[in-house]
């Protein structure tokens, strides 16, 4: 009944109000975020003190400035309790309608889908930071798509992950499935590799794949003496496959295994390193697949809620993306065959030690950006003589 929601959203709003402590104030810990101040991104030199403990606010001794307790995460500006922002945001995860959330909490339906675009955005840069320069050692990676049914539109969304510790290493949102869509994931997956290691890279039969994943997995080599421009070389020990299925009434009739380049006793090493199978598969990838179906309703095959955005796309891909990684400990490598505790794909990477919670994904300062020297206008300085 009416009376009986709103007497759970006044009980709600009490308990809120109970938990709703400041956090304890540590400078030790703050770094300056002003991106123009000298010992910007820099924490334990002593330059932080705090300013206002009711209003939650440091300041840096060296260049003045004050800033908040939440500057640089995905609480920044907002004014309603940490408590209840973090489990709106958990849920969303989770792939609770925002329809739900309204009527539980009583929210505004804007203000859900504010925070969750909040939250994809600031887990975006989380995972540029960590994941994207990690410089890990992917040995095997596997890559496909999801048709994802929109409103007039129809658009793409291409996921790739790391098999041997279950990381998902990015994904790109676009209208067509083209080569830019197989250029911009593989681009991904380049900034977190590691140089020149070994790597086995499987796929579909979608025939974009194997020259992106050559165009993304090359370094300058200068072959000549002297003066001259560097060429391109694709690394030497990258191995591609593909998996084409054949389907028949709904059923896989057949599967079709190739290299499309490398040696598939190589390749076949290195699926064994990973524990990725005995034969070239993308199992791993579709069962990444029906997690991020499960947790957002518009990527199931059969759905009402169809897509209208393409940025809502991308920040919820993050927002799923980034807490598989981090915050849910990862039911196959937490068995004692292979870790043997709760472990997530982060911790099995060597990304982090612990079990992260959503309040502390949110929570993740961001450093500045480095300082770059702006260029100088005008007319050119005059040589002397």
């Amino acid at each position: 009944s009416g009376g009986g929601v709103e007497k759970i959203k006044g009980l709600w709003q009490d308990v809120l109000m109970q938990n709703s402590t400041p956090e304890p104030m540590d400078p030790s810990k703050v770094f300056c975020p002003n991106s123009m101040c000298s010992a910007r991104g820099q924490s334990g030199k002593g330059n932080i003190v705090i300013h206002d403990r009711k209003r939650q606010r440091y300041r840096c001794k060296a260049c003045k400035a004050t800033f908040s307790a939440r500057r640089g995460t995905m609480l920044e500006g907002l004014r309603k309790p940490v408590d209840l922002i973090v489990i709106v945001v958990t849920l969303l995860t989770y792939g609770c309608p925002i329809q739900a959330i309204v009527h539980a909490f009583g929210l505004d339906e804007r203000t859900v889908a504010d925070w969750r675009d909040r939250a994809g955005i600031h887990c975006h840069q989380v995972h540029q930071e960590l994941v994207e320069q990690g410089q890990l050692d992917l040995m095997h990676v596997q890559a496909d798509e999801i048709r994802v049914k929109g409103c007039k539109m129809m658009a793409w969304m291409g996921l790739a992950m790391m098999v041997s510790t279950r990381l998902w290493l990015g994904g790109v949102v676009q209208l067509s499935r083209d080569r830019g869509l197989a250029d911009r994931l593989m681009s991904q997956v380049r900034r977190c590799a590691a140089c020149l290691r070994p790597l086995l890279v499987l796929t579909d039969g979608w025939s974009a794949y194997p020259g992106s994943i050559r165009r993304a997995f090359r370094e300058k080599v200068k072959q000549t003496a002297g003066v001259g421009r560097a060429c391109l070389q694709v690394w030497p020990q990258l191995h591609i496959g593909t998996v084409i299925k054949r389907t028949e009434k709904k059923r896989v009739v057949e599967i079709t295994r190739k290299m499309a380049s490398g040696l598939l006793a190589q390749a076949e090493h290195l699926l064994m390193q990973s524990q990725g199978g005995s034969v070239l598969n993308t199992a791993f990838i579709e069962r990444l697949n029906a997690t991020f179906r499960e947790r957002k309703a518009r990527l199931t095959r059969k759905s009402r809620h169809a897509a209208r955005r393409l940025q809502a796309l991308e920040t919820g891909m993050y927002l799923i993306g980034c807490s598989y990684n981090f915050c849910f400990a990862h039911h196959e490598l937490s068995k004692a065959k292979h870790w043997g505790m709760a472990c997530t794909p982060a911790m099995a990477s060597g990304l982090t030690d612990h079990v992260w919670s959503v309040g502390e994904l949110l929570t993740y300062k961001l450093a500045p950006p480095p300082w770059v020297e702006p260029s100088r206008r005008g007319p050119p300085r005059k040589r002397p003589i």
